[in-house]
């Protein structure tokens, strides 16, 4: 199932599921080409500690997208290059925070999806508050441990683990429609006006 909505843009399952599980939009990825589709891995951590999020590295399964509630704070960062480094060997899909990065450069080379808010220059401590695979909030949206988290160019999104079926068949036949749309519409002048009249009428 996870494989199907690979090739299923954000737009189209936030259509689907009424824009209620959209991450706040300001959450980006580094890079606009980054896309990835995965199983929510949760940490939640305190504002400035991060340890949390290594031993949700350490435990990751292959596949897995580690999702971060770090209470939107953009001023200490839960991982730079190296952290994400070994996120990416250990075989785990994305990064997703609610939160910021450091090491801007030597983390854009990896060519790993990393979503977040930005970037800063301040390391986390390590303490060794926080807790993974437990339900979290992340940029405003409820995140469960095995939830499917699909993010691309646009954002991201969080399909609930007990809806996904559902959610992947009303994605693939609004994608289809929407294709279809785009190929009897698009570069036609008179099935545009036709179009604009039929929204009009509703």
């Amino acid at each position: 199932m996870i494989n199907q909505f690979k090739n299923i843009p954000t737009t189209c399952i936030s259509d689907v599921m009424d824009g209620l599980n959209n991450m706040d939009p300001s959450i980006k990825p580094l890079k606009e080409e980054y896309n990835f589709v995965g199983k929510a891995l949760t940490v939640k951590i305190p504002v400035g500690d991060n340890l949390a999020v290594l031993k949700a590295i350490r435990e990751a399964t292959p596949g897995d997208v580690i999702v971060i509630d770090a209470k939107g704070d953009q001023y200490r960062a839960i991982a730079g290059d190296f952290v994400v480094g070994m996120a990416k060997t250990m075989g785990v899909s994305a990064i997703v925070v609610d939160g910021v990065i450091r090491d801007i450069s030597g983390t854009k080379k990896l060519n790993f999806p990393v979503f977040c808010k930005g970037t800063t220059v301040a390391s986390s401590g390590k303490h060794g508050i926080g807790e993974i695979n437990v339900p979290i909030s992340c940029g405003g949206a409820s995140v469960n441990p095995g939830d499917i988290i699909v993010g691309d160019a646009d954002g991201v999104v969080v399909i609930p683990q007990s809806d996904a079926q559902t959610i992947l068949e009303k994605s693939l036949h609004k994608l289809k429609k929407d294709e279809l749309r785009e190929e009897q519409v698009s570069g036609n002048i008179d099935a545009i006006k036709t179009y604009i009249d039929q929204m009009l009428l509703k």
